[in-house]
C-alpha cells in the first residue's frame, strides 16, 4: 500500500473572530500548492483515493489537484495517528492514498511508521513528530514481507523543489 501525506499549504494567519478551521490559504499558498499538485498529477497512479481534513486550506490545497476527494473528520487538525491510519485502512487498502492534513499528525504519522514505535500508553506520548514542511508531501510504502510488513520512504518533495 503507498500512503502519501501532503501537508496543506501556507494558510493565513489566526485572525481574531475566525476559527481555525476556517483559515485558508495565502497567496503564497495557493502557487505552492498548485505546484505541488502538478508534480502529485504527473506521478500518482489514477487509481488514487484522496482523503481530507476539513479545513479549508486542507481543502483548497486538495482542489489544485483537480480530482474528487473525500472529506474525513479523522483528518481534522486535532486528529490522531490511530484515526488517520484507520481512515486510510493502513495497510490493507488496495489503492494508494493520498492524505492532506496537518502537523503534527502528518508527522507522527511518518515517525510511527518509518520506525515501528509503538503507539500504546505512555510510549505514544515519547513519539516526535517528524517535521513536513506546509505544502510538503511524504511518500510511503508498505512492502508485505514473510514475517512482518516493511515501510519505505519512496519519495520526499517540497514546492521549492517542484
Amino acid at each position: 500500500m503507498d500512503l502519501i501525506l501532503w501537508r496543506h499549504a501556507e494558510a493565513e494567519e489566526l485572525a481574531d473572530g475566525v476559527d481555525d478551521p476556517a483559515r485558508g490559504l495565502t497567496g503564497k499558498g495557493e502557487r505552492h500548492a498548485r505546484r505541488v499538485a502538478d508534480w502529485l498529477n504527473q506521478v500518482l497512479p489514477h487509481s488514487t483515493k484522496v482523503l481530507v481534513s476539513p479545513a479549508l486550506r486542507a481543502r483548497q490545497t486538495a482542489e489544485t489537484l483537480e480530482r474528487k476527494f473525500k472529506v474525513s473528520d479523522a483528518l481534522a487538525p486535532e486528529g490522531s495517528v490511530e484515526g488517520l491510519l484507520a481512515a486510510v485502512r493502513w495497510p490493507d487498502a488496495r489503492e494508494p492514498v493520498l492524505v492532506v492534513g496537518h502537523q503534527p499528525t502528518l508527522g507522527l504519522t511518518a515517525a510511527y511508521l518509518m520506525t515501528g514505535a509503538r503507539l500504546l500508553g505512555a510510549e505514544a506520548e515519547l513519539l516526535v513528530p517528524w517535521s513536513i514542511r506546509k505544502g510538503g508531501v511524504w511518500w510511503l510504502r508498505h512492502r508485505p514481507r514473510e514475517d512482518r510488513g516493511e515501510v519505505v520512504l519512496v519519495a520526499v518533495q517540497s514546492p521549492d523543489l517542484v
